[in-house]
């Protein structure tokens, strides 16, 4: 600064403190000014690569920036530049990725399996899926993770194995018997249960189903079955009767009919179940129709009514009646 020269004597001595004050202030602006104009911004951001140092507020032009590899990633080949210069205009450049995600190593299939890449490649951060064969159950984990360890990556778990299915033998029944007894079964084989012969007068039912398919590692398709006496009381309908019948033992059907001018109310067929009590319960004879009753065979007339054909077949008969006009 030039000095003036009325002050030249005075220039020892302090100067008024409001000058002073206001000619730092704008000098520190105006050099703040030149600096923010003249300095690139904060250094860009890389997914797959950080600064090897701690970023200063500013650069000049010219200064160089350094960038490594993220952890889970290596350097592309062949190799892209990873660092960036402040240029004049403030900007820096290159600016591109230099890294790639690492691979995990390549997994075979398993013995007896397949294993399948979510979007086809071992890159850091995908899934690797396990399924077994057909008859075959798996043991260990599903699925597989590649994951960071240290400075490499790996997958989170060994590869599962695939094991034959194979099935005990289910348990015997009381009465009954297996008929292709054995001590293990493989996948879809099957066992068939049959009762034993009564000494009774009544026969065993075998209740549940007959025949059982082995479906997975120790699952049969369903719980052993029964043999046991399964007999349902005789069914009585008071103004109907049984119009199919054999004998009431395990899954016998009966079918009922109504005596004229009744109506059925519930199911005109039942059957013995497991229980010895009939399926659905045994149905009502009533006079008066309901919602669920069934129409009568044949009704009252009332009246004069038209000329009709009434045809009744009894076992092996066929008679005919026919009514003149008006006339009952």
């Amino acid at each position: 600064f030039l000095e003036h020269p009325v002050c030249r004597e005075c220039s020892t001595k302090r100067r008024p403190q409001s000058l002073a004050d206001e000619g730092d202030k704008v000098l520190y602006f105006h050099v703040l000014i030149l600096s923010d104009l003249d300095a690139c911004g904060d250094p860009p951001r890389f997914e797959t690569m950080r600064l090897q140092h701690a970023p200063k507020p500013n650069y000049s032009p010219g200064e160089t920036i350094h960038y490594k590899c993220r952890l889970g990633f290596q350097p592309m080949a062949p190799p892209l530049p990873t660092s960036a210069v402040c240029q004049d205009d403030n900007t820096w450049s290159p600016l591109q990725e230099a890294c790639t995600r690492k691979l995990c190593p390549n997994l075979g299939d398993p013995v007896n399996g397949q294993v399948n890449y979510v979007n086809g490649s071992t890159m850091f951060g995908s899934q690797a899926h396990y399924v077994c064969n057909e008859g075959f159950y798996m043991i260990g984990s599903r699925i597989l993770y590649c994951e960071i360890s240290g400075n490499n990556v790996i997958w989170d778990d060994n590869p599962p194995l695939c094991e034959r299915i194979l099935c005990a033998t289910p348990r015997n029944i009381t009465n009954g018997r297996i008929t292709n007894y054995k001590d293990e079964y493989e996948y879809n084989e099957i066992v068939t249960y049959s009762c034993n012969p009564s000494d009774g007068p009544d026969e065993y039912s075998l209740v549940g189903e007959s025949v059982l398919v082995c479906v997975d590692s120790d699952r049969w398709s369903s719980d052993s079955p029964q043999c046991k006496v399964v007999k349902c009381e005789y069914p009585v309908v008071e103004h109907g009767k049984m119009v199919f019948r054999k004998k009431f033992y395990y899954k016998s059907q009966v079918a009922f009919e109504c005596n004229q001018g009744f109506y059925l109310h519930g199911s005109n067929t039942i059957v013995c179940g497991a229980n010895s009590t009939w399926e659905p319960k045994i149905p009502m004879c009533t006079k008066e129709p309901t919602t669920a009753t069934t129409k009568p065979l044949t009704s009252s007339a009332s009246g004069f009514i038209k000329s009709c054909l009434y045809i009744s077949i009894s076992f092996k008969f066929l008679v005919i009646f026919h009514t003149p006009l008006n006339v009952w």
